[in-house]
């Protein structure tokens, strides 16, 4: 299983919009086929930079699923959020899951 991470600083002028948008975006990369699920979640940091961060999690099965996301979809999808373009900054990272933990002890 692979995570591609999307991180993406947005500037507070338009981050409803895009908060709204981005529910819409996601639900487009999902419908490609190339990922299982979707994770949003907002980083808990005070940038320098102002704005506030977000991080999205797309867990894909496998590394040719995530190669042909970049192959048939990512620039298409990429182009979608052209209007954000000066009012954002993003970046990317994959992730390769080597192992999932779970507690072996129920607690409350």
């Amino acid at each position: 299983m692979y995570i591609y991470n999307v991180t993406i600083n947005i500037d507070e002028s338009v981050h409803e919009e895009w908060l709204n948008w981005m529910e819409t975006h996601i639900t487009d990369v999902l419908n490609t086929g190339r990922f299982l699920s979707a994770k949003l979640t907002q980083v808990l940091v005070d940038e320098e930079m102002g704005g506030k961060t977000y991080s999205v999690q797309y867990t894909a099965n496998t590394r040719e699923d995530l190669d042909d996301y970049y192959q048939f979809d990512a620039d298409k999808l990429r182009k979608d959020g052209a209007k954000f373009a000066d009012k954002m900054v993003a970046f990317r990272t994959e992730l390769k899951i080597i192992n999932e933990f779970f507690p072996t002890v129920a607690s409350n």
